[in-house]
C-alpha cells in the first residue's frame, strides 16, 4: 500500500503543511503516525477518498491508483450478467454478489468504488444492504446505484436510505454506463 507524506498532500492541495496536518487531527484526512519521529502519512486511496468528498481532482500521477472496482447485487444471474458485460467494456472491474449477504461479505473484503444494488432480492433484500452500509464508517465512500424495476415510490425511498442514484430496469447500456461514469469518472485505460 502507497502512503503520502504531509507535504505531497500540501502540494497537490497547494495548501500550507499545517492545514494538512489539522485535517489529520480533525479526523477530516485518515492518517496515521510514524513510529519514532511521529510524521503523519496518509494512505493513497484515502487521500483520494478525501479529494472527492471534496469535489477535487485527483492527480495526475495518482490516477492510477483510483479505484474503479464496481460490485454488482443482484439475484437475477441475466441482469448480473448485462451489467458485468457493459462495465467491463468501459474499463471497470467487477465482482458479482447474488445476495444482501453475500454483498456485505464482499464489501468488507474487496472494498469496491461503487455497488450496483437490485431492491428486491430473497433474504436480506436491497433496502436492508442500503440500511446496513450507511450506518458503516469504513465504507462512507462507497456509490450506491440502485438498478431496480420497483415502482417510483420504492426508487425514491432507496434514495432516501442513502442511495447515490436509481436506475430503474429495463435500461439500457449506454444509460448504466452513463450512470456509473457520472458517480465514479471514466476509466483512463493503459
Amino acid at each position: 500500500m502507497k502512503t503520502l507524506s504531509t507535504g505531497d498532500i500540501a502540494q497537490w492541495c497547494d495548501v500550507n503543511l499545517r492545514t494538512v496536518i489539522r485535517w489529520i487531527e480533525k479526523g477530516d484526512l485518515k492518517g496515521f503516525k510514524l513510529p519514532g519521529r511521529g510524521n503523519n502519512r496518509v494512505l493513497v486511496e484515502d487521500f483520494i477518498a478525501f479529494l472527492d468528498r471534496h469535489g477535487m481532482p485527483v492527480p495526475e500521477e495518482l490516477q492510477g491508483f483510483v479505484n474503479h472496482c464496481v460490485l454488482i447485487v443482484d439475484d437475477e444471474e441475466a441482469i448480473t450478467r448485462a451489467i458485468r458485460r457493459a462495465l467491463r467494456s468501459a474499463g471497470f472491474e467487477t465482482i458479482i454478489a447474488h445476495d444482501g449477504f453475500q454483498a456485505g461479505s464482499l464489501l468488507m473484503q474487496e472494498k469496491p468504488a461503487l455497488m450496483t444494488l437490485d431492491l428486491s432480492m430473497p433474504g436480506l433484500d436491497g433496502f436492508s444492504v442500503l440500511e446496513f452500509v450507511r450506518q458503516q464508517p469504513n465504507l462512507s465512500g462507497l456509490k450506491i446505484l440502485v438498478v431496480s424495476a420497483l415502482d417510483q415510490h420504492n426508487l425514491d425511498r432507496a434514495l432516501q436510505l442513502g442511495a447515490d442514484q436509481v436506475l430503474g430496469k429495463p435500461f439500457t447500456e449506454q444509460e448504466l454506463l452513463s450512470a456509473v461514469t457520472g458517480l465514479l469518472g471514466t476509466v483512463t485505460q493503459t
